[in-house]
């Protein structure tokens, strides 16, 4: 979903500078919004965020950004804050058309990316909509491999822009599709099978 699907950028800074505001007027935060340190770890769990951006602060501490920082991101999404990147519904429509289901298999938070889904009727188009949530291990490998179990998937294809993602596939057999979007990292995308700068590439790359 996030830097593939959703321009998670355009919410991102909103909601993160609010979240540390918020913390500050707490008196538990100091300095100035670690916008760059998240972007570079742009693509891991939540837990992980917090504690990378908040390694001296408690758990405790850490559940309440994370709280406030989730009721922020689903509200700058409902106002309309939010954008899908160029050509999702085109592409949709293409593989809809030629009959493969499409799944989301993401990081994301589940009340987070049923918000987009919701915004942006994905519905429509998305077979299942899967949160690391699920997963007790919080590894997306298991969520990829759960997808594929459930529906009883030989042959399908991870379209992400981080390392988890391209890691997803090739665990689990799959062609691994990275995308040169606003969070990938180059030496990130050198290990997918193959990159792409426009999700409409996907027509050629499926011979749709």
């Amino acid at each position: 979903m996030d830097g593939t699907l959703f321009q998670t950028n355009k919410i991102l800074e909103l909601s993160l500078e609010d979240t540390f505001t918020y913390l500050k007027s707490r008196n538990e935060w100091s300095g100035g919004t670690p916008i760059q340190k998240y972007r570079e770890i742009m693509g891991v769990p939540l837990p992980v965020v917090w504690e990378t951006l908040m390694p001296n602060h408690s758990n405790e501490i850490r559940q309440i950004a994370d709280r406030y920082f989730l009721e922020k991101l689903i509200a700058n999404i409902n106002n309309g804050s939010g954008a899908l990147y160029p050509h999702v519904y085109e592409i949709f429509d293409s593989l809809k058309q030629a009959g493969c289901p499409i799944f989301i298999a993401s990081n994301g938070l589940i009340d987070y990316l049923k918000a987009i889904v919701d915004y942006y009727n994905l519905g429509a188009w998305v077979t299942e909509t899967f949160s690391i949530q699920q997963i007790e291990t919080q590894d997306k490998t298991d969520l990829v491999r759960h997808i594929l179990k459930k529906y009883n998937i030989e042959q399908a294809a991870v379209v992400g822009d981080r390392l988890s993602d391209i890691n997803a596939a090739k665990k689990n057999g799959l062609m691994a599709i990275g995308c040169r979007f606003d969070f990938a990292q180059e030496d990130e995308l050198k290990q997918a099978d193959v990159v792409i700068d426009d999700l409409l590439e996907l027509r050629g790359i499926f011979d749709l």
